[in-house]
């Protein structure tokens, strides 16, 4: 298969309940312990139902030849004290090996324009400050403001541990 032939038969469609373990699925293997704690940490079955039943609109799959083959998931936040409505584009991913054929570009152009049509001013991402392919991915689709956050953790497996000799 050509990639010109990939390209066309690519579809960015809404996600459907039946493409919750395919997202699920694809989501362990791009988010794993290697590639970011935190992503490993967070990407759950929990956090795929809560956008789909919360923004439905918002749940996007590419799909090739029947596959899916990559996803967007995004929300909306309205602020008490704010006129603006902020997107946030909570996880976008696309298999590995395929991620050039332009299925990222697309996802992100449909939920930019689903956001614009639900008056969305600002699109929020995070991503780790390491995840040069991502940043690199969001830099192309315009975003910038780039800002460090400092993330932290606490293990406390060590403390149960330290309780169960005491």
């Amino acid at each position: 298969m050509t990639q010109q032939m990939t390209v066309e038969q690519l579809e960015i469609r809404a996600m459907t309940i039946d493409d919750l373990a395919a997202v699920f699925h694809l989501g362990e293997e791009l988010f794993t312990s290697e590639f970011s704690q935190s992503m490993y940490r967070t990407w759950d079955e929990y956090e795929i139902t809560t956008l789909f039943n919360s923004d439905n609109e918002l749940c996007l799959v590419a799909e090739l030849a029947g596959d899916v083959i990559g996803f967007a998931l995004g929300t909306t936040v309205e602020k008490t004290n704010s006129a603006w409505k902020y997107g946030y584009l909570v996880w976008i991913g696309v298999r590995p090996g395929i991620q050039k054929v332009g299925a990222g570009d697309k996802l992100f152009k449909e939920i930019k324009l689903r956001m614009l049509e639900q008056g969305v001013r600002m699109i929020v991402i995070d991503t780790d400050a390491d995840n040069t392919g991502g940043i690199r991915f969001f830099k192309k689709q315009g975003f910038g403001n780039t800002q460090k956050h400092v993330y932290m953790t606490l293990n406390l497996s060590r403390e149960q541990q330290k309780r169960k000799k005491d």
